[in-house]
């Protein structure tokens, strides 16, 4: 018998779920990057220059950008997630007690990249 084994599971968990995230955004960024590539592909081949002027104007930095920033926030995210991992499944091997502080500073870390990831995917939405 394994002792700890449900706090070692929840935390083998809740890592797989920071994992699965980390992937539907990068996914996400994948479909922006392709969409937008899609899109000049169109706008190159349109003749009529009311369609194109007003596919031009679909495409925007956001979109040329903002793929790879996803796609780059899904990695960090999945790194960060993996150090937090190692980091809890440590603490759970210790027999000593610890206190909460000892990871906050990765707890704010991830909420602030998970923020930033939702205002750009909200900011892509209304653009």
């Amino acid at each position: 018998m394994i002792r700890d084994y449900t706090n070692i599971a929840a935390n083998e968990r809740t890592f797989l779920a920071w994992v699965r995230t980390g992937i539907a955004v990068i996914a996400l960024g994948f479909v922006i990057e392709r969409f937008n590539l899609f899109l000049l592909t169109i706008a190159g081949a349109v003749t009529v220059d009311a369609e194109r002027l007003h596919l031009h104007r679909l495409e925007h930095p956001a979109g040329r950008y903002g793929g790879a920033a996803l796609i780059g926030a899904g990695v960090m995210l999945i790194v960060i997630s993996t150090i937090r991992f190692i980091h809890t499944a440590r603490l759970l091997a210790r027999d000593e007690p610890y206190t909460a502080r000892a990871t906050s500073v990765s707890l704010y870390f991830l909420a602030a990249l998970l923020l930033t990831i939702a205002a750009f995917s909200a900011y892509l939405a209304i653009v």
